[in-house]
């Protein structure tokens, strides 16, 4: 009997099966994201996430344990390397799954799976922030001395000096050489 032992098969025989989901798995890790259909990265995603948690112990044993999952020795010394290192203080959910819509040619839905701390996107605007905060201390008012704001303010005033007379004097001499006629007026 078979009591509640499923899973999803992804229509594929045992030794079909688990060869693609370890080539997934190296794929994912050494490109850090994946687009696939959301069957298959959610197979890859329950593949995965167990060798990541071995990997934050560094012995023999669990790189021949992870090894034996993956099969490629680049991955297994990525995942050990530069993966590991990253996720050390995080207690689970090393990957997101992303919905990028359907596929044209079968309509299989289709997504992006990525390890969550090596998205660029998310992760630079949130150490920006960090650095910008710790960097600058917030306050409300300006740090120049006031002799270089008045400097600034007689500079910034014949500027706009320079600016007001020059549309002026152009009109003074369009002006002049303007003959005044009475066409087009009513008398």
């Amino acid at each position: 009997m078979r009591h509640n032992k499923n899973f999803n098969h992804l229509g594929r025989q045992a030794g079909h099966r688990k060869a693609m989901l370890s080539n997934m798995a190296s794929s994912l890790v050494l490109h850090k994201r994946i687009q696939t259909t959301v069957a298959k990265a959610k197979a890859v995603q329950k593949f995965i996430e167990p060798l990541v948690t071995k990997s934050k112990e560094d012995t023999t044993h669990s790189r021949r344990v992870v090894f034996s999952y993956l099969k490629q020795k680049e991955a297994v010394t990525e995942l050990f390397r530069t993966i590991a290192p990253k996720i050390m203080e995080r207690p689970g959910g090393y990957t997101r799954i992303l919905k990028t819509g359907f596929r044209l040619g079968d309509g299989a839905d289709m997504c992006i799976i990525e390890f969550v701390d090596f998205n660029e996107t998310y992760t630079f605007g949130r150490e920006a922030a960090q650095v910008a905060a710790e960097a600058k201390p917030k306050t409300r008012r300006s740090r120049k001395k006031s002799t270089d704001a008045a400097e600034d303010a007689t500079v910034v005033a014949e500027k706009k000096a320079a600016k007001a007379a020059a549309p002026k004097a152009a009109k003074a001499s369009a002006a002049k050489g303007a003959k005044k006629t009475n066409v087009g007026k009513k008398m």
